[in-house]
């Protein structure tokens, strides 16, 4: 069955196609009675619009492309939350793409936003990125980094400072009476997990009698901190870390599972346990989990908007916003009295 065309609708309604056209993107320039006409005869003739021509015509979409490493972690989610609210003031959609900190999968959605002629594309990446985001600036689409920063400062970013979030965590711990101190984190590709493990050696190099344990993990999941923790149960009580820093709250949550699983184990008494990220699972725990608190929505909405005006001046200089994270306490490090 031939597909309906614009003509077919002006044809029905006995109007032109520009006043279709007008109907479709402008209906404010048209008379009410000619737009009830014209919408009764697109919903008699089951016309849909092509988007794709119209956006070929226009040289872009409206739509932004939005990069996560992993939309299980209800942190990216947020993000995703906040850039999607912003972005719709401006009637805009957010495609979502999900690498799984997959170099490969992050490079078939840069590729497809390219094509897809996005008004910009957010993304945290899991590689190098930068020739390709050179690349789409010169086909005049921009790019802003996010939850990372990048040496290449032609590009704008959005980040926290984790490196100051890892000190705060273990200097927590630390302040609390551990000296024991396993960092759970990884793959540190990764920059959140290598700069967080930065910040957890800064705070234990100024306790002469602490030391820092480095667990690596393959993925920053509740599976993999499960496993950790069950390796750490596994041992005897004076070979086990009195702390742990776990690079997510959801290796967190994992490792408290696994502890919990060996009810000899006491959390925080024996050990003490804080995540990163401030989920909203984390003051949910069955021990509340001590945490690193980022605002999430802030970094997505932020970045939209640096995104907005890079797409209206091409011209403008680049930003670098790095906000401070903040030390949330719990029962998992201190419990209550």
């Amino acid at each position: 069955m031939p597909s309906v065309s614009v003509k077919d609708v002006a044809a029905l309604a006995g109007v032109s196609v520009g006043t279709v056209s007008n109907v479709l993107n402008r209906p404010e320039r048209v008379a009410e009675a000619t737009v009830v006409r014209v919408q009764t005869a697109i919903q008699k003739l089951g016309f849909v619009r092509n988007d794709a021509a119209r956006q070929l015509r226009a040289g872009h979409s409206r739509a932004i492309g939005l990069i996560i490493l992993d939309i299980a972690n209800p942190f990216f989610a947020a993000i995703a939350r906040g850039a999607e609210d912003h972005a719709a003031h401006s009637s805009l959609s957010v495609l979502l793409g999900n690498s799984d900190e997959k170099v490969e999968r992050e490079t078939t959605y840069l590729d497809l936003f390219e094509q897809q002629r996005v008004n910009g594309v957010l993304i945290s990446p899991v590689g190098d990125v930068v020739p390709h985001l050179r690349r789409l600036r010169d086909h005049g689409i921009p790019s802003v980094l996010v939850d990372r920063t990048s040496p290449d400062t032609s590009f704008s970013s959005v980040s926290v400072d984790d490196v100051i979030g890892g000190e705060l965590a273990v200097a927590h711990l630390l302040e609390i009476g551990r000296r024991r101190i396993a960092y759970v984190g990884g793959p540190f590709e990764i920059r959140q997990a290598s700069d967080r493990l930065e910040g957890a050696r800064r705070a234990v190099a100024a306790y002469p009698d602490a030391s820092l344990e480095v667990l690596p993990v393959r993925a920053l999941s509740v599976l993999e901190g499960r496993a950790a923790g069950l390796d750490i149960a596994a041992r005897a009580a004076s070979e086990r870390p009195d702390a742990i820093f776990a690079a997510n709250d959801l290796l967190a949550t994992g490792l408290l599972q696994a502890l919990f699983m060996q009810s000899t184990i006491a959390v925080p008494d024996e050990i003490a346990l804080i995540g990163y990220d401030d989920i909203d699972f984390a003051s949910a725990a069955v021990v509340p989990l001590s945490s690193i608190r980022q605002p999430s929505s802030q970094i997505g909405e932020t970045a939209v908007q640096i995104l907005l005006e890079e797409s209206a001046d091409p011209g403008i200089q680049p930003r670098q916003i790095v906000y401070q994270p903040e030390l949330v306490v719990r029962a998992s490090t201190v419990p209550s009295s």
